[in-house]
């Protein structure tokens, strides 16, 4: 069955052999209990080393969105994540530890509100891990296409990281959409901190222009406007990192 979700939903962005799988988590926490459900995913991270499995980017919404927590699990795959031998893993990894996952299934439930999970196609895991050594701050988009624009919204999406290459600046990571959450990709950009992310632009409108023309974009005051030709939906959220 998941060979044939993979088959039919995947918007190529990447070869094969140089793109993962991602499970993506929204969470909103009740009132009133957001440090205590931080906590209690932070507490689980051991669980995933003891298993072999890399630790989720776990991140705090810091304006944007209506949810709090964001976690981006890199899984490799559909097959593996759902096969039984990578839940005799987890089963054991947690007995081992003497983690009670039933118990946090339960403590999860009382402390969230809302919920949403989406699996995606994202970058190589090398990728991902480089990317997010030096990062501790994220803006994350998040894009629900016009019917029939959803290669088009991609199409947009990687001209838009060769514009931001031909500024001096680090591309966004593209995810799309394999199964879960309506979204149909969202992406995410890296930065050190908030300073970082704010730095202004030293380009002048001329040398911005050029540069989007030469992405194939009509110029740089029509980015976003070309973007938004594709767009039933979109989101913004700034994102701290929960170390």
């Amino acid at each position: 069955m998941w060979t044939m979700l993979l088959t039919a939903l995947t918007i190529t962005t990447q070869s094969a052999a140089d793109s993962t799988v991602y499970r993506t988590l929204f969470l909103r926490a009740a009132p009133g209990q957001l440090l205590e459900l931080v906590d209690l995913y932070k507490a689980r991270m051991p669980v995933h080393e003891a298993a072999g499995e890399v630790q989720p980017l776990f991140a705090r919404h810091s304006q944007g969105d209506q949810w709090d927590l964001m976690l981006l699990y890199p899984i490799g795959s559909l097959e593996s994540y759902y096969a039984s031998a990578r839940q005799t893993r987890w089963a054991n990894a947690a007995a081992s530890l003497g983690y009670d996952e039933a118990a946090f299934q339960a403590q999860a439930d009382k402390l969230t509100s809302w919920r949403e999970e989406l699996f995606v196609e994202g970058p190589s895991l090398a990728t991902f891990l480089a990317r997010n050594e030096s990062a501790g701050f994220y803006h994350l988009e998040v894009f629900l296409a016009l019917a029939g624009q959803r290669q088009g919204l991609l199409h947009q999406r990687v001209m838009e990281n060769d514009y931001l290459k031909r500024i001096g600046r680090e591309e966004n990571l593209i995810f799309t959409r394999l199964g879960g959450a309506p979204w149909d990709l969202f992406t995410l950009g890296y930065y050190r901190n908030l300073q970082h992310y704010a730095k202004p632009s030293t380009l002048s409108a001329e040398e911005s222009d050029r540069a989007a023309k030469a992405a194939g974009f009509e110029g740089g005051n029509t980015i976003g406007s070309y973007l938004r030709t594709f767009l039933q939906g979109h989101h913004d959220t700034l994102l701290n990192r929960v170390q």
